[in-house]
């Protein structure tokens, strides 16, 4: 069960050549940016952690088994690839018992960092967002060239798309999706639908992009724009618009959006509601699928810039790379602007919300 998508265009002029990712775990590493500090008192004791090969939902169940508690008293800000070296937090809900010690917690793969108190406890996406660091290897290009790639993409970021991979092989999951809203395919469980409705939606998110780049207007503002800041936390809408929306966007302050499509009508007006409905008027049936599922309208900002970044040659050859990103965000969608990546295994974190380090 296979449809056509189209190709995902690139930004920058396509990737420069391939490249190992992933090659081990340690060639990923993700942190996790809080963006706040632990009170260090309260009812919920929050675990600071680093995961090698393991899962978030893994590692979470091990915490609850470790102490015997229910394994929905512990909560985490997002999921974060398994093929990677990731630190995060975790809470479990303690309500009158002391801290565990760290050595109770531990296994392997699990290694425990700090051990706090805090008053409330972690929910998803409450977090700032992660810091990457990746090792490119076998490079079969010029690093130089690299180098020069990767100050454009610093300065100028690339399209917030959706990776090839949340839309499986073929693009086998916007294809089951369809089937699913037509009755004549039952997904086996409810992670399963939210896999083919993510992919729904991104597809939709994409075509947008696609087709502003296209038009050469990906950049460029319109009027009755939706702006949203760069940590995706909330939306100017065109009422609210003060006047100095273009000059704040030139800076880097606020970018453009698109829908995430779901039940309501579309926050763009003028120019910007025009384009977006024909664009997203070739896909009436995928758009009713998603309203009928519960879904509801959101949108999600187009561009992707790297904060902090970092171009570093190591020894044989290798490259490192380190950026932060805000969460619901892909470090695969900066890096196919460079190489071409090859890996044993391509997967989404998760697939409902995934940024390769949620």
């Amino acid at each position: 069960m296979e449809t056509d998508l189209p190709p995902i265009p690139f930004l920058h002029g396509g990737p420069l050549g391939r490249a190992r990712f992933k090659a081990v775990p340690e060639d990923f590493l993700v942190e996790e940016l809080l963006g706040f500090e632990p009170s260090g008192e309260g009812e919920h004791c929050l675990v600071w952690v680093e995961k090698r090969d393991l899962d978030s939902n893994t590692a979470g169940a091990r915490l609850a088994d470790a102490l015997g508690i229910r394994r929905r008293l512990v909560s985490h800000c997002g999921l974060k690839d398994r093929q990677a070296v990731t630190r995060q937090w975790f809470s479990l809900h303690l309500p009158g018992q002391p801290s565990p010690e760290p050595a109770v917690l531990e296994s392997e793969g699990l290694r425990v960092l700090r051990v706090t108190r805090n008053t409330r406890k972690l929910r998803r996406g409450i977090h700032l967002g992660n810091r990457f660091t990746i090792r490119l290897r076998g490079l079969e290009f010029d690093p130089a060239a690299a180098e020069e790639r990767w100050k454009v993409i610093a300065l100028h970021g690339v399209p917030n798309f959706f990776g090839e991979q949340r839309f499986g092989r073929g693009g086998r999951n916007v294809a089951k999706a369809l089937a699913m809203f037509r009755g004549a395919f039952q997904p086996r469980d409810r992670l399963l639908r939210g896999l083919l409705l993510s992919a729904v939606r991104s597809h939709l998110f994409n075509a947008v992009i696609a087709e502003r780049m296209a038009d050469g207007i990906w950049d460029r503002p319109l009027s009755g724009e939706v702006y949203g800041f760069p940590d995706n936390r909330s939306l100017i809408l065109p009422e609210r618009h003060r006047g100095d929306e273009t000059e704040r966007f030139a800076h880097g302050l606020v970018e453009l959006t698109a829908p995430l499509w779901g039940a309501g009508e579309l926050q763009s007006i003028g120019d910007v509601h025009a384009l977006e409905s024909r664009i997203l008027g070739a896909f009436p049936e995928l758009k009713a699928g998603l309203e009928c599922a519960g879904l509801r309208q959101e949108r999600r900002v187009i561009r992707l810039r790297p904060l902090r970044p970092v171009f570093r040659g190591l020894d044989g050859g290798d490259l490192e790379l380190a950026f932060d990103l805000p969460k619901g965000t892909y470090a695969t969608t900066l890096l196919r602007e460079l190489a071409h990546l090859d890996e044993d295994r391509a997967y989404d974190a998760d697939p409902l919300n995934a940024d390769g380090g949620e």
